[in-house]
């Protein structure tokens, strides 16, 4: 249970010292609701957004942190905590196996590749099978229904193969879009306005996957040439920042996907990259490439995961989803 070093139990921000009724709304306004959002929150965060003193903001974040008993941990520690991850199946058994049993929670997880690789597949299907309970793959306890969030900057999200997705289950389809909370996103800034908005409703909706297909589309095509290049790379490295915040916060899967452009100085191996240059390189925790293959086959490639070695795998695309080519 949350505790402060007194006697008084810290159970919202408003319990916080230093945290009046006047504050603790602008607070909630500016999307640091809870007390984990505050706990990994910055001193200079928290004074811009409730107009505090920055000794202030430092104060209420010990606080919070220490009600969370947010402390040093031991590596056999971090070792449990890294082996009860929760994973959340592709649908296919050989892309769970690349990517260690599935999509990790507390976890970006980037798939990036040409058109038609089958990165919207994915999402489609990592937003029915989130649903699911967890001795299939899902995240759902038999409790409260599990959402998940389909943050669509191209237009790509189409209803039909969420139907097609969930009865490959056995779901009721209507069930399973009522779970899934969508919003187009109409550019870069409302794109990180809906994330802020997420450290609110995640807690309260019990959210457990954010999808945003595609994270750099708007990003890419507002900040165009090299004149523009450090200003979208900044605002995208924020971006990244505030979504990993959130799988860390609320233990919630995030899944991005992202573009790919061709690369003319290339003239031996792959002549394309992903979009965003480096930033993208070290924000996500797991990053996999698709490649089309024969037919409806397609090829995974782990090509950056601190936890993953290096390998490939293949899946198929079906009319009822993601799953793996018949032997």
């Amino acid at each position: 249970m949350p505790t402060s070093k007194g006697s008084k139990q810290i159970k919202t921000i408003r319990d916080l010292p230093g945290v009046g009724p006047a504050t603790a709304s602008k607070l909630i306004d500016a999307g640091f609701g809870t007390l984990e959002a505050i706990a990994v929150a910055t001193p200079q965060e928290l004074s811009a957004a409730a107009g505090i003193p920055i000794a202030t903001a430092q104060r209420i974040i010990r606080a919070a942190r220490e009600a969370l008993h947010i402390t040093f941990k031991t590596a056999y520690e971090v070792k449990l905590e890294r082996m009860n991850a929760k994973k959340i199946t592709t649908g296919s058994r050989n892309l769970d196996d690349l990517l260690g049993g599935g999509v990790e929670t507390k976890t970006i997880t980037e798939f990036f590749g040409e058109f038609g690789t089958g990165k919207t597949q994915i999402c489609h299907q990592l937003a029915v099978n989130v649903q699911l309970p967890i001795d299939k793959g899902g995240l759902y306890t038999g409790d409260k229904p599990v959402k998940a969030v389909y943050i669509d900057t191209e237009g790509t999200f189409r209803w039909e193969r969420i139907e097609a997705m969930a009865k490959r289950w056995g779901l009721d389809p209507d069930e399973v879009m009522k779970n899934i909370l969508y919003i187009r996103a109409i550019n870069s800034d409302h794109q990180m306005a809906i994330v802020d908005e997420l450290f609110n409703i995640a807690p309260e909706q019990n959210v457990r996957l954010v999808i945003v297909d595609s994270v750099t589309s708007h990003f890419r095509a507002e900040y165009p040439g090299r004149e523009n290049l450090a200003a979208r790379q900044q605002k995208l490295n924020r971006h990244l920042h505030q979504l990993g915040r959130l799988a860390e916060i609320y233990d919630i899967a995030v899944v991005i996907t992202n573009q790919v452009m061709a690369r003319p100085d290339v003239f031996y191996g792959d002549p394309t990259q992903a979009v965003g240059g480096h930033v993208l390189y070290h924000a996500p925790g797991v990053r996999v490439q698709l490649r089309k293959s024969r037919g409806n086959k397609r090829i995974a490639r782990v090509v950056d995961a601190p936890h993953l070695p290096e390998g490939e795998a293949v899946f198929v695309i079906t009319n009822y989803g993601i799953a793996d080519p018949e032997e």
